[in-house]
């Protein structure tokens, strides 16, 4: 992975989303139409945090995030999500 020119401020992390699934347990493949967003992704960068919120992931950290949760950026033709450490759910 190229380093990446972009740094988080305060609170925020930006994770790299994993690819939906394209094929259920059962065998069978999901259209791109019905594919869930993803949920889950990559730890690529960190802010520094605040006085009052520490950060706690860290680069490399696979975390689950809300469904709505974050910004979508492309950087380098890859698409990513910056968002608050709050909005975080989980390190997996």
């Amino acid at each position: 992975m190229a380093k990446l020119s972009i740094k988080p401020l305060a609170d925020r992390v930006l994770i790299e989303p994993m690819a939906a699934e394209t094929k259920t347990a059962s065998g069978l493949y999901i259209p791109d139409t019905a594919k869930e967003k993803p949920q889950k992704g990559k730890v690529v960068a960190v802010g520094p945090g605040t006085k009052d919120e520490k950060i706690t992931v860290k680069v490399g950290d696979t975390v689950l995030y809300g469904k709505y949760a974050g910004t979508e950026l492309k950087l380098d033709g890859t698409d990513y999500l910056m968002m608050r450490e709050s909005d975080i759910l989980a390190i997996i």
